[in-house]
């Protein structure tokens, strides 16, 4: 059939088909997620048959099935036997968090990065690292939780974040996500309850939710979880775990106080419950406040697996972590590291390792809580709003009206130019205060007070 058979016929999608490039199918995708991004197509709507886009299109019928079930993966489209393929409920949602596929003018303050600015600093580590002569013995499977002068490194730094952890109960990971990945894998079974804050890290919930685990929510105050709470949870139903992340909570950025910790433990303690205790941020609070409060791992370092990202302090494209472990549990998560990691990057853990042990890594940690403290600075000039308990946060939140929706704000603001992330996705339940959180380390400076501003003009119908 010729392409124009279809000019005057309704078809509810009508790509572009100017915009495909290779590969056709992807490229497919992704105008069926700009549409979606933009209003054009809602939930629900049926989109044309195979055979009927392939003959608007012009292209092979193949292509456009291998379109539908790429995009079927992705939870942007589903099918009902015999009556067609539709946009997903919740395909706005499914758009996958990250950048790579964010239009360049777009400002991303959904993404929380890392001031990239400071990468430049990595380059002579990655120089030297490939220059050494015995850089082979890092490009094999051998020692797959690090060479020992990597876990030593790792043990001398964790020390500075109040982890007290010989080499031999401490992995090298592929950062923290991939961390929770190797101890969900480890430690639960599907089935096992976890407790999280009732806004909490967006991942770790879609994590909870591949291996089949329930997600717990629990009601914080500005020092974090509150302990009679969990308590309470505790009472109701057996509890497995808990999922913390003490120095600086994403997305609430409180930081627990040492009363906090302490209240909590006891509970922990009680209940017999394993901690996962994510404290990517630590580097930062500790450096900003010029104080260690002792992590859950000192506090319970029988029941605790303590996650320090590198990602967030060294580099984002080097994705290392240390996974700090007890004796007992040591074979168990060795082996989740072989079946999901084999190893991590011996590359890039030595080039993180010769970072941590130079002046360099001091550099960093300077110019970060720097640009940290400007730019909620910045924040603070566009809105009266007050700063959580952690006050240097790489990410802050504006309360809206609850009634307007995650998928309603978001496509008004990307229409702006702006990426935002509503509290919807901070949480397994419908909550009553919402919010949109802004990200301020993922941009230079002077575009995080142009994207603010368009931000503070655009804001007022939400509040």
């Amino acid at each position: 059939m010729p392409i124009n058979s279809y000019e005057n016929y309704l078809l509810t999608w009508r790509p572009d088909k100017k915009k495909l490039s290779r590969p056709i199918y992807k490229s497919l995708v992704k105008q069926l997620e700009d549409d979606i991004l933009s209003n054009k197509l809602q939930p629900n709507t049926q989109l044309p048959s195979q055979r009927e886009l392939a003959d608007y299109l012009d292209l092979n019928f193949t292509t456009i099935g291998q379109a539908y079930k790429y995009a079927i993966r992705k939870e942007l489209l589903y099918t009902n036997t015999g009556s067609g393929t539709f946009v997903s409920p919740h395909a706005f949602d499914s758009i996958t968090i990250s950048n790579h596929e964010v239009a360049e003018h777009i400002i991303d303050f959904g993404l929380v990065s890392s001031f990239e600015q400071c990468n430049d600093l990595i380059l002579p580590f990655i120089q030297s690292v490939s220059q050494n002569p015995n850089i082979s013995g890092l490009l094999n499977y051998q020692e797959p939780r690090g060479t020992n002068f990597q876990l030593m490194t790792a043990s001398n730094w964790l020390q500075t974040q109040g982890v007290t952890a010989e080499p031999e109960n401490i992995a090298v990971v592929s950062g923290v996500q991939n961390g929770l990945a190797v101890t969900l894998a480890a430690l639960f079974s599907p089935g096992d309850r976890i407790a999280v804050d009732r806004y909490t890290y967006s991942n770790f919930i879609e994590l909870a939710h591949l291996y089949h685990l329930e997600v717990v929510p629990v009601d914080f105050d500005d020092q974090g979880m509150r302990p009679e709470l969990l308590k309470q949870e505790c009472r109701k139903k057996k509890i497995h775990g808990i999922f913390l992340m003490p120095s600086c909570s994403n997305p609430m950025g409180f930081q627990m106080t040492f009363e906090r910790r302490n209240d909590l433990m006891q509970v922990i303690k009680k209940e017999n419950l394993w901690v996962i205790e994510d404290d990517i941020h630590s580097f930062l609070t500790i450096y900003c406040q010029d104080k260690v409060i002792p992590p859950f791992q000192k506090l319970l370092p029988e029941q605790t697996i303590y996650l320090a990202g590198l990602t967030k302090y060294i580099c984002s494209g080097l994705r290392v972590a240390y996974l700090v472990f007890p004796e007992t549990v040591k074979k168990k998560i060795e082996r989740a590291i072989f079946n999901i990691n084999v190893k991590t990057s011996g590359l890039d853990t030595e080039i993180v390792t010769q970072v941590l042990r130079s002046p360099t890594a001091r550099r960093i940690l300077e110019i970060k809580a720097g640009y940290t403290q400007k730019a909620n600075q910045l924040f603070d000039d566009f809105f009266e709003l007050p700063r959580p308990s952690n006050p240097y946060p790489y990410y802050r939140n504006i309360p809206i009206d609850p009634r307007f929706s995650q998928t309603e704000i978001e496509t008004d603001f990307l229409a702006k130019g702006i990426r935002i992330y509503h509290s919807n996705r901070f949480t397994s339940q419908k909550q009553p205060d919402a919010f949109i959180r802004i990200s301020l380390s993922s941009n230079h400076l002077d575009v995080l007070e142009k994207g603010l501003l368009i931000i503070k003009e655009g804001i007022a119908p939400y509040l």
